[in-house]
């Protein structure tokens, strides 16, 4: 289902709201890695943000996204703050882990793996 353009400037804004509360709440680090927002995606009734969250070499990524979940109240509060004017009402917030570099990383993998085998091939 596509998009709708209230949709996308909604998630836009959170998206642009949630970066600065990240770096406020000094959640951009977590675990010696790295943490960024890398989408937000609202459902058809705007009751409800999906946000998507990149780990850079933190160890557990579950353990960073549970920290998170457990200070989703204090985001929540802060972005309300900030947002309260532009929304009748506040969506409720949920965090996913955007596992799209780990695809990412797999295919260059597989790519390298098959050019090597391909290499061996045309010695033979």
């Amino acid at each position: 289902m596509q998009e709708g353009k209230r949709q996308k400037q909604i998630a836009g804004l959170l998206n642009e709201e949630l970066n600065g509360i990240f770096q406020r709440l000094s959640l951009t680090m977590i675990d010696g890695g790295m943490v960024s927002i890398s989408g937000v995606k609202m459902t058809p009734d705007l009751l409800e943000a999906r946000i998507y969250l990149s780990f850079f070499q933190v160890k557990d990524a579950a353990a960073a996204l549970k920290k998170i979940e457990d200070r989703a109240w204090e985001i929540k509060k802060e972005l309300t703050s900030r947002v309260a004017k532009q929304l009748r009402r506040m969506p409720e917030l949920r965090f996913y882990t955007d596992d799209t570099l780990d695809h990412v990383f797999k295919m260059e993998d597989l790519f390298r793996q098959i050019k090597k085998d391909e290499e061996g091939k045309e010695e033979k």
